[in-house]
């Protein structure tokens, strides 16, 4: 009887979206557990996607059923006590302090060097690809680096700081291809262990490291998918230790994934099961604490992108899911899955945007032409 009632109420809410119980379109839900639906009720997206991984429900196509989902605004109609709950105790406390900075990087980043060797390109770039003009995600990651690297008009000699280094892809390009010196860091002790040995015989060092821990002098400055960590508490320090390193005649780049409004927290089930304490910074936050500091030249659009750099992610996991079997179980895989693809469709329906902003201390002089 329950069931039936919270089924009808679940229905309700997605019919605007199109979207069917036990339908026949690829983006429709197949039901194998009817508490689902007052789990969907009671806990949003947290019980979504942890039913998910227990099995109570599957869909041909997640990425396409999460951009119904969020084109239609049908999340903004399930407000639970927990998500309440985690956006005061966001706007009360600072969970990106220094001792919970590694935590990430233990629990997301450590996952495992062979999952994620499976599923990036061969550079192991873990963020959004630039996909102007490309076929497939290598020459896509690529494009990425190029006009990063040519917006900050590296040159040859210059000494390049990367915070959130990942393993290292970035700097390794960055090194071959325009003859710079890059210190990265990463609060990842796998990320740190492998990117140390891909870059062995370059001008590059890997350290594990807090940004906040910085304080050497750098020609250029650039930092790819990792303010997401930072937390919004931390932004105007964050900016003012890129402020501390950075020469005054130097230029920082900033690609983050941005969203619409404000926050003081993340996702529930995001924050549970992939990036704790992560954050999604606003326009309004991201403005607001590097004003005084630095001077916006540039600021860069393409959200679509991830969408496209999500699925080719998944695609190679797929593809390797015997390979890897034995490491990981089948709750991690649709974990990871639903992970993927919820993030896809929320990019497609613009919920998410990835931005890149370049930023100077005071301002370029002259005519200054920033690469597309």
């Amino acid at each position: 009887m329950f069931d039936t009632h919270f089924k009808r109420q679940v229905e309700k809410l997605l019919e605007p979206a199109g979207i069917s119980i036990n339908g026949t379109n690829a983006w429709d839900i197949r039901v194998h557990d009817n508490r689902l639906f007052q789990r969907m009720l009671a806990h949003g997206n947290l019980g979504f996607g942890e039913a998910y991984m227990d099995g109570w429900w599957d869909c041909d196509a997640i990425d396409e059923l999460f951009f119904r989902i969020l084109h239609n605004r049908i999340n903004k109609k399930i407000a639970t006590f927990g998500l309440l709950a985690s956006s005061i105790a966001g706007r009360i406390f600072n969970f990106q302090i220094p001792s919970r900075a590694f935590t990430v990087g233990e629990r997301h980043y450590n996952t495992g060097n062979d999952l994620f060797t499976a599923m990036l390109d061969p550079g192991m770039n873990y963020s959004c690809a630039y996909w102007e003009n490309c076929n497939n995600l290598e020459e896509a990651q690529q494009n990425k680096l190029r006009l990063i690297f040519d917006k900050l008009r590296l040159e040859p000699g210059m000494h390049v700081l990367d915070i959130g280094c990942g393993w290292g892809g970035a700097a390794i390009y960055a090194a071959k291809h325009y003859g710079v010196k890059v210190t990265g860091i990463t609060v990842s002790s796998k990320q740190a262990k492998l990117a140390q040995v891909f870059c062995r015989d370059l001008p590059v060092s890997i350290k594990l490291c807090d940004y906040r821990d910085l304080n050497d002098k750098y020609d250029r400055v650039y930092s790819i998918g990792m303010f997401e960590h930072v937390g919004h508490k931390n932004y105007r320090r964050y900016f003012k230790v890129i402020d501390r390193c950075l020469s005054p005649k130097g230029l920082c780049l900033l690609h983050t994934i941005g969203g619409n409004e404000p926050a003081t927290c993340t996702d529930p089930w995001i924050s549970k099961y992939i990036f704790p304490n992560s954050m999604i910074p606003s326009a309004s936050q991201i403005t607001s604490t590097y004003e005084g500091i630095f001077v916006l030249e540039d600021w860069h659009v393409f959200a679509y992108d991830y969408y496209l750099t999500l699925k080719s992610w998944h695609k190679n996991v797929q593809r390797s899911l015997d390979r890897l079997s034995s490491n990981y179980s089948k709750r991690f895989f649709r974990m990871w899955e639903y992970y993927l693809l919820s993030c896809a469709g929320a990019f497609r329906a613009r919920k998410l945007q990835i931005w890149q902003l370049l930023l100077s201390p005071q301002g370029v002089t002259g005519k200054f032409r920033v690469p597309r």
